[in-house]
């Protein structure tokens, strides 16, 4: 009996561990990740405090059952043992236990569906949001645009910020110490009102991707040729980062997602610098770029969108991604380059395609371009591309 109770204390300690109860748990930090952390992120919207309720009560469930079947199971072994003169007992066809066993389960099912489904229910409603926001994921970046409510006609890309000399390569080290938010911060971050329902909207241009911030109680699929739905309501102004959470290829580890919640009057703000922000870079494609200007600029554009399939030395991944060092399609005419930054590509010849590159603006193209034909061993012939050529070809 004395070790029946020592293995239900310790499967008690174990069961309060995994459930995360605040009292052991590690000081949380709101919005990320932390170390050694034994519960789910602190909420900070309704459906995601819903979510750990319902992961706290159902632990706690689990914990009671676990112990009572165990526990009569291990007395019933201990203190029915042989060594103790005790003989098995033949008995067999129980219609009270074959009821009980049947009845109970269905009830505890029943007990933790409800408020489970209700949950479920309510985070599909996206009725009456005051902000919409498409949402693209791609290999590896997102892309958002402002469809509803105010900012709309806001549009960017979102791209890991974190410096590759800290993240390093296969069998070269980091050369530059990493920063507390590693990996899960970016160059453009979502900016949303507090208390105001944003609706998301999301699809992706290649393969499935899944965006998910833990602290919302939000995790939504983005499928290509598709468009989902979700939504969330931020109760509380700070910081909330996530990431990719579908297998997406080779750069999957590095599409970390942060949304910036706000007070209305620092988001009204927000909105109109970055309006400001969007007609200060809107492009004239009747300008006529110097090739040096536009490999400066090339090289910045191929930094940010290019660089983690065709590498910073243009050679690719063999196997994987095509190289541009070399490459028939850099050396030849440009006619044909720009149609595949514009529309994509499916050669066949490695796994992944080419995607559509139609959200970079002409003069970015036209850039990018003339860097790949005028860098590494490239020396084209037609070794610019102007921003009216791609404007063109838009047509």
């Amino acid at each position: 009996m004395t070790y029946a109770k020592r293995l239900q204390v310790l499967m008690l300690g174990l069961a309060v561990t995994a459930a995360g109860l605040p009292a052991l748990a590690v000081a949380q930090v709101q919005g990320r990740p932390v170390e050694n952390q034994l519960n789910l992120q602190m909420p900070v919207t309704r459906i995601a405090d819903e979510i750990n309720t319902l992961h706290t009560w159902m632990m706690i469930v689990c914990l009671v059952i676990f112990v009572a079947v165990f526990g009569v199971m291990f007395y019933s072994v201990f203190k029915h043992r042989r060594s103790q003169g005790h003989k098995a007992a033949t008995f067999h066809e129980s219609t009270a236990v074959e009821i009980a066993w049947t009845v109970v389960p269905f009830l505890i099912v029943i007990g933790m569906a409800l408020p489970a489904t209700k949950t479920v229910v309510a985070m599909k409603d996206t009725s009456n949001a005051d902000l919409t926001i498409k949402v693209t994921g791609m290999q590896w970046k997102w892309g958002y645009d402002y469809l509803k409510g105010e900012g709309e006609g806001i549009s960017f890309l979102s791209a890991l910020s974190t410096p590759r000399s800290q993240v390093g390569e296969p069998g070269v080290a980091a050369t530059e110490a990493r920063t507390e938010n590693y990996l899960m911060e970016v160059d453009n971050e979502v900016v949303v009102p507090v208390n105001k329902k944003v609706r998301l909207v999301l699809t992706a241009n290649d393969v499935i991707h899944a965006w998910t911030i833990p602290a919302f109680g939000v995790k939504q699929d983005a499928i290509p040729g598709f468009v989902r739905d979700t939504w969330f309501k931020a109760e509380k102004i700070g910081t909330y980062r996530g990431n990719c959470v579908e297998l997406c290829g080779k750069e999957h580890a590095f599409m970390p997602i942060v949304v910036r919640v706000v007070s209305d009057a620092d988001y009204s703000a927000w909105v109109a610098g970055k309006k400001k922000e969007m007609a200060a870079l809107a492009d004239d494609p009747s300008k006529v770029w110097t090739i040096d200007e536009l490999k400066t600029k090339g090289e910045t554009v191929y930094n940010a969108n290019c660089v983690a399939c065709h590498q910073a030395n243009g050679k690719g991944v063999p196997g994987a991604f095509a190289p541009l060092d070399g490459s028939a399609l850099v050396l030849g005419p440009k006619g044909p380059q720009i149609d595949v930054l514009l529309n994509g590509q499916k050669s066949g010849k490695y796994p992944s395609e080419m995607p559509a590159w139609k959200q970079l603006s002409d003069s970015d193209i036209a850039a990018v371009i003339t860097y790949t034909r005028n860098n590494w061993s490239n020396k084209a012939s037609e070794n610019i591309v102007q921003p009216a050529e791609v404007l063109a070809a838009r047509k």
